[in-house]
């Protein structure tokens, strides 16, 4: 597996492909992500979202029209696709794909698994692909997502930090949706100390 991470827009937001078995997925494609991304594709094939802010999905329509692809896009973030909430300017999009919570999907023979963490976001979610998982902005390095934005919930994210501290595996490496990759392990006295503040 190769990835690839170029930060995108004002926000500087991850947007990542993922090259597997000659098959390129791209991750959250952020404000003028389009350009990167043409350099760096040979045979995409889907556009996977980890949640619906304008900063991780701004180019979502432009790289499918150029590429004729689904997009994935965890069901209960999907009206920030269409409405843009923010008020940013952001293209539309629609989402192909509703995925729902904790859904595991199949694409082009690749096993993807969405795991529902919402606290940031009604639908936020962290995409596995083997013992990767792109964490959007539920998980950063040394800290986690905001959760006082509008649609955001304190009481979700609590939630979602005891869920992921309950995980027996933790042998993952984590590539978040700004900053630097890290691994979960690494991150779970941060998560722990996280779940008893909130």
């Amino acid at each position: 597996m190769d990835i690839k991470v170029q930060p995108m827009g004002d926000y500087q937001t991850n947007c990542y492909i993922v090259t597997i078995e000659n098959k390129d997925f791209i991750i959250d494609p952020g404000v003028g992500a389009l350009r990167w991304i043409k350099q760096n594709v040979t045979n995409p094939v889907a556009i996977l979202n980890t949640h619906g802010h304008f900063d991780h999905v701004w180019s979502n329509k432009e790289v499918q029209d150029e590429y004729n692809l689904k997009i994935y896009t965890p069901k209960d973030d999907n009206f920030m696709l269409e409405k843009d909430p923010y008020g940013m300017g952001m293209p539309a999009s629609c989402a192909d794909v509703l995925i729902e919570p904790d859904e595991a999907i199949e694409i082009e023979n690749i096993q993807i698994k969405f795991h529902h963490f919402p606290g940031h976001t009604p639908g936020c979610s962290v995409i596995q692909i083997n013992e990767h998982l792109f964490s959007g902005d539920f998980i950063f390095k040394g800290t986690i997502g905001r959760f006082d934005f509008p649609n955001s919930d304190a009481t979700l994210m609590k939630r979602s930090l005891s869920k992921i501290l309950q995980w027996e595996e933790t042998n993952f490496h984590v590539y978040p949706g700004h900053g630097e990759k890290t691994t979960l392990k690494s991150e779970l006295p941060s998560l722990k100390q996280w779940e008893s503040y909130i």
